[in-house]
This record gives structure tokens, C-alpha cells and sequence, in this order.
């Protein structure tokens, strides 16, 4: 169900008053003219970044309001309708599925404008003092987290079980839930992988799609692990303060908090800027912002918050300084003719 612009204004008024007070300006215009965003909690903090210049270079304008929801459920909302209750904007940390943008075109969002605005990375990470050490490759990943692993009962209790070489410590897992599109990169690039390479569970990916989701994608249910809502900061919190315990969020949350949590490798790579930028950390992925074209012309300041996410993104700039990996020059390229031009996307390449 599409929220009400005036419920997400209300709730998001002080984010918006945050922005314009740290930018030294006078308290911000919250009414029905604000750009109105939803989406990934993974963008979000490079979102606020962006919002926060905009409101400076723009003085008097509305300060956009940012809703943290996930990316399932942001593009729910923004698909739900155009118009003056629907979002402007939607984050996102993986890429607009078919049936999202099939479900968009039937509610009237004819017009989607796609620009991928970085990189990211899917941060395994432990406690910086005296944290669990583990040396982590996709196969352990989802052993540790699938509720079905090759098909069987899930029944690792400890890392040991898994691998002896690995600590004889409990599985504790604190991560992102169904919603996030950071927990579904996670099952995409980390953990069907390692299920695929079973040739039995890769036969069901096209035979049948419903045991595939079963055995390769679903995460156990119990304890080991924790779902911590779009709350990447919180986990954050929670496992800089438990010893034995693991937590996954976007890379750029690792940046910002190495004095609580760091890094685990994975398949021997740690995730840096570099390594996300080259493909040679297993788990990166691309980020993007999906604008309501029908929008632009219609909400003040929509077409010039797009232009100021493109002049943000860059080696060296605003976003790359929290955390945010540039995309290849090729793509930044791409990406700026994109918010510059407006186009629309098609359903070409979509699954």
C-alpha cells in the first residue's frame, strides 16, 4: 500500500531539518513541493549526502525526505501510482526486477528513468576487538545460512560444523531482512553460486524454480540467523559488541565504522574500494536510483537533485569520501547522459 506523501513527510520532517541545519541554513520547508524518496537503506546515507548539497545549492527549496524502507518494499511503494502521494525517487541496491517494472507500467509509472549511481560491496564482517575469525569463501557462507544446503535439513550449530578448520564457535549471523536488496545481493552473489556448483541443484534452476528458491535461496529460520530490519547501523552496534557474532551490510557501513567492526575475506579477498571497483571481491554489486519521469516539470528541484547525484559520483568526489565506489568512467558516462537526458527505460535485460 502506497504511504500517504503527508505520513512520510511527517516522519521524515526531521531529516530534512537535519540537512539544512548542518548546511547553516534556515529551518527547511517540509510542505507538498519536497522531493519524496523511498528505498534501499544501503543507498540511503549517499542519498542524504546528495539531499544535503542540493538544500545548500538551492537555497529556499524544500529539503528532499528520505525514507529508509528497503528496496522490495520502496519500489512497491513507487510503483504503486504517479501523482503528488507517490514517491519521486526510489534507492536501490539491486537492480528493478521484470515483475516490478511490469507491476509499475500497469499502475501508470510509464516513464522509469534507470542510473546507476556507484558500487557497493556485501560486507562480512566481525567485532574489531577479539572478534570471530574466519576465513570465508560462498560455499561456507551457505552452509552456514541456508535452511536447506544441497537439499538437506539445516543442522550446523557451530562454524566447526561447517569446516573443522573454521572455530568452534556458535553460528551467529546478524543481517538484513526479505525486503533489503543488500540481503538479496547476498543470496545472488554469494549463495547461489556456491548452491549451483552442486550439479543437482543447479538442474533445478530451470526445472524447478520453486525448490531452486527452496534449497539455494532461503535462509534458516532460527537464531543463527537474525534479521535486524533495515537497520544497517544497528548492526553494526550489535556486533561490536558481541565477540562471537557476524554481520552483513553494504561496504560503505564498514567504512564508516572501523572502529567497531572489520572485515572478514572472502574467497581471500577483502572487500575494499579497489577490489569492488576491479570484480575481484566475489560480493559487489552495482547501485542505483530508479526518477518518476512523470514527476520531473512537476515536483520543484526533481530534474536538478538528478543532476546533482551526477555531479557527486565521481573519483575524488562527495560520495567516494562516505564510502560510495565510483563506477568504471564508461558507466559514470553513461550514467550522466542518463540523468541528464531523462530517457526512459525499457524491460530489455530485466529478469
Amino acid at each position: 500500500m502506497t504511504a500517504p506523501l503527508f505520513r512520510t513527510k511527517a516522519l521524515f520532517a526531521g531529516t530534512a531539518l537535519a540537512l539544512l541545519a548542518a548546511c547553516g541554513g534556515e529551518e527547511a520547508d517540509t510542505g507538498p513541493d519536497a522531493i519524496s524518496i523511498v528505498g534501499s537503506s544501503t543507498v540511503y546515507p549517499f542519498a542524504q549526502k546528495v539531499a544535503g548539497d542540493y538544500a545548500a545549492a538551492n537555497e529556499g527549496t524544500a529539503a528532499p525526505l528520505i525514507e529508509s524502507t528497503g528496496t522490495a518494499e520502496g519500489i512497491e511503494e513507487f510503483c504503486a501510482g504517479a501523482g503528488p502521494d507517490t514517491p519521486d525517487i526510489v534507492n536501490a541496491s539491486r537492480r528493478m526486477h521484470l515483475d516490478e517494472f511490469n507491476r509499475c507500467q500497469a499502475n501508470g509509472v510509464e516513464e522509469i528513468v534507470e542510473i546507476k549511481v556507484g558500487r557497493d560491496g556485501i560486507a562480512f564482517v566481525s567485532a574489531v576487538d577479539e572478534g570471530v575469525e574466519l576465513e570465508l569463501t560462498p560455499e561456507i557462507v551457505y552452509r552456514a545460512l541456508a535452511a536447506n544446503p544441497y537439499g538437506e535439513q539445516q543442522s550446523a550449530e557451530n562454524w566447526s560444523d561447517i569446516d573443522p578448520s573454521l572455530p568452534d564457535t556458535p553460528i551467529i549471523v546478524y543481517g538484513p531482512p526479505a525486503s533489503s536488496g543488500t540481503r538479496e545481493a547476498m543470496q545472488k552473489l554469494v549463495m547461489e553460486p556456491a548452491c549451483t556448483a552442486n550439479a543437482d541443484m543447479a538442474a533445478l534452476e530451470d526445472g524447478d524454480e520453486a525448490a531452486f528458491i527452496r534449497n539455494c535461496d532461503a535462509l534458516r529460520g532460527d537464531s543463527a540467523y537474525s534479521e535486524q530490519g533495515e537497520k544497517d547501523d544497528l548492526i553494526v552496534r550489535k556486533v561490536g559488541n558481541n565477540p562471537r557474532a557476524v554481520g552483513v551490510f553494504g561496504y560503505s557501513y564498514l567504512e564508516e565504522n572501523q572502529d567497531l567492526v572489520k572485515a572478514l575475506p572472502m574467497n581471500g579477498v577483502m572487500p575494499s574500494a579497489k577490489t569492488i571497483a576491479d570484480g575481484s571481491y566475489p560480493a559487489s554489486r552495482p547501485l542505483y536510483i530508479y526518477v518518476k519521469k512523470a514527476h520531473v516539470g512537476v515536483t520543484p528541484g526533481l530534474e536538478q537533485f538528478v543532476a546533482q547525484w551526477a555531479e557527486s559520483w565521481g573519483e575524488g568526489g562527495p560520495l567516494a569520501a562516505i564510502g560510495l565506489v565510483p563506477a568504471t568512467e564508461e558507466t559514470r558516462a553513461e550514467s550522466a547522459a542518463a540523468a541528464t537526458n531523462l530517457t526512459a527505460m525499457t524491460s530489455d535485460g530485466l529478469e
